[in-house]
């Protein structure tokens, strides 16, 4: 069945000392663009996320957010070197000893001197395992969205391929007495001119005539594209590109029943043969 390129997944996974958080969406597009936004401390996966992507996805912008959350009173909380700190108290001692009107130290601004925070490093690799990993259970919740969607659109593309084949049975049921009666009214104005032609000319007038309002063969080239959507619809690989091109196969066939239209009801089933067409387009921009 057919994917839509539309979706959005988030998966999550708990630590003691974290939470990791990847949020993934996607949109239509021609080709396959990804824009990853990472922390440094995961510029070093980018390109093995990357890799994931292009082995489950074909088409379709792709926004992925990943976030790291470390959890309160975990391993991960901040602690202080007593020397360091000492050291920087009595540096701030010193310097406020020889100033006048010193404002006082503000112990955040204490924080940010290199080597008085001491934070506990999180296990990088084990870290990076897990982001991967979680990255793949999110592209395939997304997947399975996209995956619904385009089961809606294949049901919405088939109701649309119904009403066209219903078109065409139409038409073509009511093409010999199309072409019965433009004999008819061609005799009838031959009648009227009240001259005499040659019987023989007049029957080739009638089978010239009758060749330029046939439109058995756009019928059939019709009733093929429909046989094709439906089977396009079936595959599991690709298929917005090759759908894309039968819409335009089926618009071709469509403007030709038009141009060779004599009568109005040939002109008006061309018209809504257009219309469920381009209605198809639309869904047809969409799939994967």
């Amino acid at each position: 069945m057919p994917r839509s390129m539309t979706g959005f997944a988030r998966a999550e996974v708990k630590s003691p000392e974290y939470t990791l958080v990847w949020e993934v969406r996607s949109v239509n597009h021609r080709y396959l663009e990804m824009h990853l936004r990472l922390p440094e401390e995961f510029r070093e996966i980018e390109t093995a996320l990357r890799e994931t992507v292009r082995k489950k996805l074909q088409r379709g912008k792709l926004e992925a957010t990943i976030h790291l959350q470390p959890e309160q009173g975990g391993d991960t909380s901040i602690g202080l070197d007593p020397d360091r700190l000492a050291q920087v108290a009595d540096a701030c001692r010193r310097i406020g000893a020889q100033m006048d009107n010193c404002a006082p130290v503000n112990p955040l601004e204490v924080l940010r001197w290199p080597g008085v925070q001491i934070v506990r490093e999180l296990d990088r690799d084990a870290l990076h395992q897990q982001s991967l990993a979680l990255f793949s259970e999110a592209l395939d919740q997304l997947i399975d969205n996209r995956e619904r969607e385009g089961a809606e659109l294949a049901v919405y593309i088939n109701q649309r391929l119904d009403a066209i084949a219903a078109e065409v049975v139409s038409v073509r049921e009511q093409l010999p007495g199309i072409l019965q009666a433009q004999r008819e009214k061609l005799q009838t104005k031959i009648a009227a001119l009240d001259v005499e032609l040659d019987p023989d000319r007049l029957e080739q007038e009638i089978v010239l005539m009758a060749q330029k309002a046939d439109v058995d063969e756009e019928l059939d080239r019709l009733d093929t594209h429909i046989t094709e959507v439906r089977r396009t619809l079936k595959q599991k690989n690709s298929l917005g590109r090759r759908l894309d091109f039968l819409m335009q196969e089926l618009n071709r066939e469509a403007n030709t029943l038009s141009s060779k239209s004599v009568v109005s009801e040939t002109t008006q089933a061309a018209v809504e043969l257009k219309v469920l067409i381009e209605q198809m387009r639309e869904q047809v921009q969409n799939i994967e």
